[in-house]
């Protein structure tokens, strides 16, 4: 029988995923004919019977074409070096985001082809990779960059495997043990974002800042942000694009249509507190308009909510970069620019418990901002309420969070409504 069951005691899941319990797996065994003679092929370790039967009539079908098997040897013969370049390019181009895919190729042509570039294919190991990661150790990387090297080669040999270039996946079987290098920045607590949103009151900050820590938008959503997207009259503002990953050097005007956000599109509430940073940023850039009219510089209006004085759009490096010296001038913890999306999402979640309506806010799935927060994502957790979270939910939460920031505002429309009831009542 060309299918046949096994017991283990560590089964792997459908992914591959040692699950540690034991189980039947299913083995296919296939004896096909040649011109030189009978062979035999294998592959073992099927999740479901249904698996392993649809491999073997997959195989059969491929086997007896000698086409096929010519192909599939010399496939195996090509070294690693030459079936990466050639994988990312094919895999990426289609399947990742540009920043992935650019993280990608640095590391395939960076570390890991300078470490087993030469090897064939068919002839790495796990103690190959293995060796590989201590090298990468040794000079110097970082846990998370090795750990990076790791799942590109984890996803590089399972497309291999699936093309039937190797038997097995080799990166499944590592020993390497990796960690997170350091700790992790801890967001800012209420007092902290208090310190630092009085401290950039009135610069070119205030608005980034206000973006990214009050309402956890991306950096690069935040420099992809239209005028064409806020809507002051009704009091929103849609997050649907951000800016290109590589804006090249110079640039000067954007696309008419830039790059799609990575979530679905979404429409936040601009709440009395954020209001005034909105009304502000439109008065400073009608300023500026006005100024290099005056004195005959170009203008260009990419009609960004933040831009140079000129129109022309930021570079996220710049801001990444230009951040940490910002917190340094005001003495504090130092944070890279995206952790006040944490620090946005840990804020709302502490102040109101609603994970849910963060996650709809900050852009990102249930299962998401659940382990971002370290809480329980199961569904069965959140009420029939949140399952469709509209605009005025977001509204509460947003607006707990950042009155909490902004007290001063919290008071003051709290007497405009008062004085408004009183001519009313007269």
């Amino acid at each position: 029988m060309a299918v046949t069951p096994r017991q283990v005691k560590n089964k792997r899941n459908a992914d591959g995923t040692l699950t540690g319990r034991s189980g039947t797996v299913y083995d296919v065994n296939i004896k096909y004919k040649t011109p030189d003679g009978y062979k035999s092929y294998a592959k073992k370790g099927f999740a479901t019977k249904k698996e392993a039967l649809q491999h073997e009539a997959e195989m059969r079908a491929k086997l007896i074409n000698p086409s096929f098997i010519a192909t599939a040897a010399a496939q195996a013969k090509q070294t690693v070096q030459n079936y990466l370049l050639e994988w990312v390019e094919n895999h990426g181009a289609l399947n990742l985001r540009p920043s992935t895919f650019a993280g990608y190729k640095s590391n395939i042509n960076n570390h890991i082809i300078p470490c087993i570039g030469h090897v064939q294919l068919r002839q790495v190991t796990p103690a190959m990779l293995d060796n590989m990661f201590q090298k990468l150790f040794e000079k110097g990387l970082s846990q998370s960059s090795v750990r990076y090297c790791q799942r590109i080669m984890s996803v590089a040999l399972e497309a291999a495997r699936k093309y039937n270039y190797i038997e097995n996946n080799p990166a499944h079987d590592v020993i390497t043990k990796f960690g997170k290098q350091g700790k992790t920045p801890e967001p800012y607590t209420i007092q902290q974002m208090q310190q630092l949103m009085g401290s950039i009151l009135g610069t070119e900050w205030e608005m980034i800042v206000m973006l990214g820590g009050m309402y956890g938008l991306r950096i690069s959503e935040i420099l992809g942000l239209r005028w064409d997207n806020v809507n002051m009259e009704k009091g929103t503002f849609k997050v649907v694009e951000q800016l290109p990953f590589k804006l090249p050097a110079g640039a000067l005007t954007l696309p008419e249509e830039l790059p799609p956000v990575k979530s679905h599109d979404r429409v936040l509430p601009i709440t009395e507190a954020a209001r005034p940073y909105f009304e502000r940023q439109l008065d400073l850039q009608a300023r500026q308009k006005e100024l290099c009219r005056l004195s005959g510089t170009v203008y260009y209006d990419n009609r960004l909510v933040i831009a140079k004085p000129n129109g022309v759009p930021l570079r996220r490096e710049t801001v990444s970069s230009d951040f940490g010296q910002l917190l340094r001038r005001f003495e504090l913890p130092h944070i890279r620019f995206h952790d006040l999306r944490h620090t946005a999402a840990t804020n709302m979640h502490q102040l109101t418990g609603d994970f849910y309506t963060v996650g709809q806010i900050l852009g990102r799935s249930l299962k998401g901002v659940g382990m971002q927060l370290g809480i329980s994502s199961n569904l069965d957790s959140v009420t029939a309420q949140y399952v469709d979270v509209r605009l005025d939910r977001k509204r509460v939460v947003l607006d707990t969070y950042h009155n909490t920031l902004h007290p001063y505002e919290k008071n003051e429309v709290k007497k405009k409504a008062q004085k408004k009831s009183h001519d009313r009542e007269r």
